[in-house]
């Protein structure tokens, strides 16, 4: 009769038993780390008005200071001597090599002058507004550093004016914007209004497009988050190969964005760090010792 009853006495014992927290603790742990991580990003979003206000202030302020470096021609065009000697000098591959390749396509060059005059502030303006809406934190970040650079470039286009290689008859190269179009400049780049000309140092259109894929591998983590890495060395080879710049201004670009980058740094709390709240909720709670001799 013992062996009999048994078994049933170990299921009722069994399903008198209560069911172990873990997986109600840990729900609740992740469902809060979730929510500080909602609330911290919320929280670090600043007020669209005033970063409105803020962009097209400090994008005023370039456009009126890159004004105010025209009209230096004679120093402008010394300077571009003095740059495609130096390249030359350390024996940088010559900006003609990437222009040849272009060249073998006239659907090629147009391509290569469209993105030029296309890309450059939609993909840096759709950048900053991405990370605005999804990451916060990153967006400031960004924003810093973007600023601290443009500032810099514009302080260097005051300090000196550059031509572009498309100007200089040194360079043997050829201004693929007015020849297959389309371009953003005018013929003439002393009646030019629009445009300073001069400013080809450092170039922004590689140091934006840099940050630009930075600010998206830090904020993300995707595994094919490094492929953003293409844009930049996109942008180089059409600012080269349309001869608006020489590689120099690319890489006093780069040096420009990593001083900044080395003093303005990342949010305390960046997806990794996310992650790893998320893995501290997730991580099991052990088991209370038993006391010894408890209930005896």
């Amino acid at each position: 009769m013992d062996s009999r009853t048994e078994p049933a006495e170990s299921a009722s014992e069994s399903a008198s038993e209560p069911e172990p927290p873990d997986a109600a603790i840990q729900a609740a742990a992740s469902h809060d780390a979730a929510a500080q991580a909602h609330a911290w990003d919320t929280a670090a979003r600043p007020p669209l008005l005033r970063e409105l206000l803020l962009v097209v202030g400090l994008f005023a302020v370039y456009k009126v200071g890159r004004q105010l470096a025209t009209g230096h021609t004679a120093e402008a065009f010394g300077n571009a001597h003095k740059v495609w000697d130096l390249e030359r000098a350390v024996h940088l591959p010559g900006e003609g090599a990437v222009q040849t390749a272009l060249l073998h396509s006239d659907t090629l060059v147009h391509i290569a002058n469209t993105y030029y005059a296309t890309i450059h502030f939609p993909a840096t303006a759709g950048f900053l507004i991405w990370l605005y809406l999804r990451r916060p934190a990153h967006y400031i970040w960004a924003r810093r550093v973007l600023a601290v650079v443009t500032g810099a470039a514009l302080l260097g286009h005051l300090t000196f004016p550059l031509a572009p290689p498309r100007l200089l008859a040194e360079a043997g190269l050829i201004d693929t914007g007015q020849a297959y179009g389309p371009t953003v400049y005018g013929a003439h780049p002393a009646t030019d209004s629009m445009a300073n000309q001069f400013a080809a140092m450092p170039s922004l259109h590689f140091g934006w497009a840099l940050m630009v894929a930075i600010g998206l591998i830090a904020a993300t983590k995707s595994r094919w988050r490094w492929l953003w890495l293409l844009h930049p060395l996109l942008t180089l080879v059409v600012i080269v190969g349309t001869a608006n710049h020489y590689w120099l201004d690319a890489i006093v670009a780069t040096a420009l964005l990593g001083i900044a980058l080395a003093v303005i740094h990342l949010p305390h709390r960046t997806v990794t760090t996310a992650g790893r709240l998320q893995e501290r909720a997730e991580v099991p709670v052990q088991e209370a010792p038993e006391l010894v001799g408890a209930g005896r």
